[in-house]
């Protein structure tokens, strides 16, 4: 294995890992065709993503899993009334105790690999999970939409739990998904259910995923040699020019995201082969399956994003997804519209999820200044009236490169993650990313334009 990991230029872990990730693609098929109903088929979710972990890194993994796990558990069986909140504390306190604990940043930028990765995604399924169970104690009316589909009224089994946190080897790399759904799918009920619209052929999508999956590492492999993060701190990127420098910064950006790409196409290909990322038929005639439960990036949508509100619906989806539900909408109160708060709230425990590095954190407090400085752009632009198409274009030709430059400026840090690091970065490009989404925000503040329809209607 040393050999092979060589030829290709990665650790003999990472090798591991990338070899049992592959593995969950046959392993999900295998689901489908287990004999036993609902409790043999939790029995191998359970059983083949503990494997995984196992061999990918070692026993002390399933032990790290197991203790947010079973808290999770044991708060809902104990005190329901509170188990959201006991799971969201105790999960993402064991999280960052692990993250610091291995200092996951450090090998994941060095190439290394770790089970916090995994972790990570498990963290988010025992919470969602804990809450959706508190939520099944609420009136109906007091509820949003999303807690009326996902809330439970009954605990699951233990092996129903476990296996929903373990599928198949899904909490590698996710997506995440709900327990009711895995539930659904499990015991073949709501849209499983054999209907007259037949099974939908997951070969097709499976295919695509596959081949996305090759073309992403592909091009990875390709523009990685030539732009390493080690530049950041070389003394020929300080001689080069403002324009040189963002650039630089611009195809580190670019060239990362596609290692990101790879990942999550391989963890789609798994989760649509399943079955499980069926998430129902199209209106159209014929209907078409959807397989939006096992999307977790659309690349055309990231890299041609036309504003920077855009990027949550396209990037790391399904955790956006989460992050929306379970913390943005419940920091709204009822009756009033989320602002700025809600918004930098999400985005600190995004960057706590994912570590107590400075980047990640600076990363997160930068994307709600870039998220919220496109939104007054998309004012602007909403305001101006339909007959001025020039003025119209231009500024959605203005968030299109706010976006792109902000976006690649911000993401940065989110690589090199320490604070020298990321200032330094930021600062050879004279804070740039900073200070246009602040300027934009206070404009914002000043000029508030009114609506083109309203002014239409004070002129007729």
């Amino acid at each position: 294995m040393a050999s092979m990991a060589s030829a290709i230029g990665v650790s003999v872990p990472v090798l591991r890992f990338l070899l049992c990730f592959i593995a969950t693609i046959p392993v999900s098929f295998f689901h489908r065709l287990i004999p036993g109903g609902p409790t043999a088929r939790h029995l191998y979710a359970a059983f083949t993503g503990a494997f995984l972990s196992y061999i990918s890194f070692g026993f002390s993994s399933n032990l790290h899993f197991l203790v947010p796990m079973l808290i999770t558990y044991a708060s809902m069986i104990i005190y329901r009334k509170r188990c959201g909140l006991i799971s969201f504390v105790s999960a993402m306190g064991y999280l960052i105790g692990c993250h610091v604990y291995y200092m996951s940043g450090d090998a994941w930028k060095e190439g290394g690999i770790d089970a916090t990765g995994s972790l990570m995604v498990i963290t988010l399924k025992v919470i969602s999970c804990a809450i959706n169970y508190n939520d099944g104690l609420l009136k109906e009316e007091d509820l949003r939409e999303s807690q009326k589909k996902n809330r439970l009224l009954k605990l699951p089994s233990l092996i129903e739990y476990v296996g929903y946190c373990l599928c198949c080897g899904s909490h590698f790399a996710g997506p995440v998904y709900e327990i009711k759904d895995y539930l659904d799918w499990t015991e073949r009920k709501g849209i499983w259910t054999k209907s007259e619209k037949g099974t939908p052929s997951t070969f097709g999508p499976t295919l695509r995923a596959l081949l996305q999956a090759g073309f992403c590492m592909g091009l990875y492999l390709y523009l990685v040699p030539s732009h390493p993060l080690s530049r950041f701190n070389e003394p020929i990127y300080q001689e080069w020019g403002f324009v040189k420098r963002l650039s630089y910064q611009y195809m580190s950006g670019f060239t990362a995201r596609w290692k990101y790409y790879f990942i999550w196409s391989i963890s789609e290909a798994s989760i649509i082969i399943s079955g499980l990322g069926f998430s129902g038929w199209t209106d159209s005639s014929p209907p078409k399956a959807r397989w939006d439960r096992a999307k977790n990036v659309d690349v055309l949508g990231v890299e041609f994003a036309k504003s920077s509100v855009e990027l949550p619906l396209v990037w790391n989806i399904q955790v956006s997804t989460w992050l929306r539900h379970y913390v943005y909408d419940r920091l709204v109160q009822k009756g009033k519209k989320p602002g700025f708060f809600q918004l930098l709230a999400t985005q600190t425990v995004s960057a706590v999820w994912h570590g107590l590095y400075p980047g990640y954190l600076i990363f997160f407090v930068q994307s709600a200044l870039m998220i919220a400085g496109s939104r007054a752009i998309y004012r602007w632009q909403q305001a101006v009236a339909p007959h001025n198409t020039i003025v119209k274009k231009a500024l959605m030709l203005m968030n299109f490169a706010y976006t792109l430059l902000v976006l690649n400026y911000s993401c940065v840090g989110f690589m090199v993650l320490s604070l020298h690091e990321t200032l330094a970065a930021y600062g050879s490009v004279y804070y740039i990313g900073t200070i246009i989404p602040i300027v934009l925000i206070l404009l914002g503040n000043i000029i508030k334009p009114k609506p083109a329809k309203s002014k239409v209607r004070k002129e007729q």
